[in-house]
């Protein structure tokens, strides 16, 4: 375990080391990097494996894409707890067009405007916008568990049908429907078109798609994976192929958000600039975020058991009970749920990536040694790894849901990085973290919340692909 510094304990400096690392050959370099990270090693491996050859947390390598859609894939990864939260720290580092990392999407794609995502906090847009989103986030803060419930509650009903015509139910659409349900209801003023509502998920789906190709791979058989890199790795996927899909989502969220964007314009926000914004935080951040999130949820607390099914559903009906109903209150007192998300969040973190680049020359350590990292180089952590981290997790590859249970499992949140800055940090105006972090971990909640009010255990099977978790829901037992 790590502890900070105090005046009995005073932090020892260690020592300074070069970053261990070759990002080799231009451009021949980036492409053999590229190769092994999606068709050789996969992910997970090309990290670990220059983990052990190097003998360190941190180590310079090259990031897809690499050329030719971005012309500098050269990277130093973090992948110890210690080292990672250098990528919050904005007095440091610049968050400016590293969202998704050495690779930025056309601008085409949100209306010609760098959106909230893109902005570093030194600009004064990003704190505008932001804080219009959090503001506007509080004043439905009351609708939240109510439309959610809604939502999922129509969602269980699909799983249970489905599953008796067919003895098993494919949980990610019926998720995807049910996420973008709840989002346009919540950002809108009034009740959704139904079409709409049938047609949005894919809609977003084919938009993100086309933005996010270049960092991920289609699943073809390996024979097929040089044609696949050439053509969503090395060059630019066209807007023009999703033009119809974003005009469709950007006018149907013009027309029903009028709230959003009057409050907008009362900032002196454009109304356009605004909308193209709000479109970005409802598809990307918002859809997109529970799109890769419930199934990861569904996966893990339905591999965990049906001990820990017993016992989550022993702590949520007791506590609905007293509170006469699913309430902010009942909640609160779940301190197993809690924990439960919370471990989800920390062993399969859904945004597993995160990018900045260096203001100044700065100093990071790891556990054991200090590096030096120059101004302008690109910083990358991988997050799956640095929130296993053995040094500060015992089991730290193990699904354990009680871990963050207590004061001494609540001492441990603050190496939970999720939302891009630490559990224990507040998302403001002036900083990255994402600004519906608490709505997030909320909708986590009541999802297990409405599952175990209804069944006393279920069963699933999960599969893990570049672009998320697949699951199949075998069994629901009903309460």
């Amino acid at each position: 375990m790590t502890s900070s510094s105090s005046p009995e304990h005073p932090h020892i400096p260690l020592p300074l080391k070069p970053i261990p690392g070759t990002n080799g050959f231009p451009i021949f370099g980036p492409i053999k990097d590229r190769y092994h990270y999606f068709y050789i090693q996969g992910r997970e491996t090309f990290f670990r494996s220059r983990m052990a050859k190097y003998n360190s947390t941190v180590f310079r390598t090259n990031m897809p894409p690499g050329p030719f859609i971005s012309s500098n894939s050269k990277v130093i990864v973090l992948l110890d707890a210690l080292s990672f939260p250098i990528l919050f720290d904005t007095t440091k580092v610049e968050k400016r067009n590293v969202l998704d990392g050495t690779y930025m999407p056309s601008l085409a794609f949100t209306g010609g405007i760098r959106t909230c995502a893109f902005l570093d906090p030194s600009e004064t847009e990003h704190s505008v916008l932001k804080r219009h989103f959090l503001n506007f986030l509080a004043s439905r803060h009351h609708q939240f568990i109510p439309l959610f419930r809604t939502s999922i509650s129509e969602m269980f009903d699909k799983l249970e049908k489905e599953l008796k015509n067919n003895n098993v139910a494919n949980f990610n659409p019926v998720s995807d429907s049910a996420s973008f349900d709840f989002i346009f209801r919540l950002l809108s003023d009034r009740s959704p078109n139904k079409n709409f509502i049938s047609e949005g998920p894919g809609l977003v789906d084919r938009w993100l798609t086309m933005q996010l190709a270049p960092l991920a791979t289609l699943g073809l058989p390996k024979i097929f994976s040089c044609f696949e890199d050439l053509i969503i790795h090395t060059f630019r996927l066209p807007f023009a192929l999703v033009k119809s899909a974003y005009r469709k989502l950007y006018e149907s969220f013009y027309e029903s958000s009028g709230t959003f964007l009057d409050e907008a314009e009362k900032q002196g926000i454009n109304r356009e600039k605004a909308c193209h914004n709000l479109v970005f935080l409802a598809g990307f951040n918002a859809y997109a975020g529970m799109k890769v999130l419930f199934p990861i949820l569904l996966n893990w607390v339905g591999s965990a058991g049906e001990e820990l099914h017993r016992k989550l559903v022993s702590e949520i009906r007791a506590a609905v009970k007293k509170d006469e109903g699913v309430t902010f209150g009942a909640l609160e007192k779940m301190s197993l749920l809690k924990s439960v998300v919370y471990e989800v969040l920390r062993i399969d973190p859904p945004v597993p990536y995160q990018y900045a680049r260096a203001k100044q020359d700065i100093v990071i350590e790891n556990h054991d040694s200090a590096f030096k990292i120059k101004k302008g180089e690109m910083i990358f952590g991988y997050q799956p790894i640095a929130t296993k981290d053995p040094k500060v997790f015992e089991n730290a590859e193990e699904f354990v849901g009680d871990r963050f249970v207590g004061e001494k499992g609540e001492k441990l949140l603050k190496y939970v990085y999720w939302s891009n800055g630490r559990e224990t940090e507040e998302p403001t105006a002036e900083n990255k973290q994402c600004p519906a972090r608490d709505l997030v971990v909320l909708m986590s909640r009541v999802v297990l919340v409405e599952l175990f009010l209804r069944y006393d255990t279920f069963a699933v099977e999960g599969t893990r692909s570049s672009l998320g978790w697949s699951v199949k829901v075998k069994s629901l037992t009903k309460a």
